[in-house]
């Protein structure tokens, strides 16, 4: 196999306490090159990331009633997957939440409900795959 047909597998990490959203983001990243983890919780996340590096960080701002926990999320993202592109999802977008997120590293500040197409399209923007942008398209319409 020449070297130009071997993809990296990607790795993506979902912090998201709601389990009907986190189902749904997982769901959206399970294809072919990637290699999907799930946290519903701050520690578990955190536990997670001292275990892995990950392409991509999608996480809810508040978690578990903790107003700060995706903040904690990103900035463990920082210093333990450093490469890693995050999209911050949130359904309390004030300017106080945005401007924490882009100082921590956030490089997207998403306010739900977010269409999955356009989290999708930014996991593109970061070279990941999504069951709506897989990486090798059998047919373009």
């Amino acid at each position: 196999m020449s070297r130009g047909m071997i993809q990296s597998q990607r790795r993506v990490l979902i912090v998201e306490d709601e389990q009907c959203i986190r189902d749904v983001l997982v769901e959206l990243f399970e294809t072919d090159g990637v290699e999907v983890s799930a946290a519903a919780s701050l520690d578990y996340a955190k536990w997670v990331l001292g275990r892995r590096t990950f392409d991509l960080v999608v996480t809810d701002i508040r978690l578990g009633g903790r107003r700060d926990g995706g903040l904690q999320i990103m900035a463990a993202t920082g210093m333990l997957s450093p490469e890693a592109r995050v999209i911050a999802l949130t359904a309390y977008p004030d300017a106080a939440n945005r401007a924490a997120s882009m100082r921590l590293g956030a490089t997207h500040f998403v306010e739900k409900p977010v269409p999955l197409e356009r989290i999708a399209e930014l996991a593109a923007q970061a070279g990941v795959p999504t069951a709506f942008t897989p990486s090798s398209p059998i047919l373009r319409t």
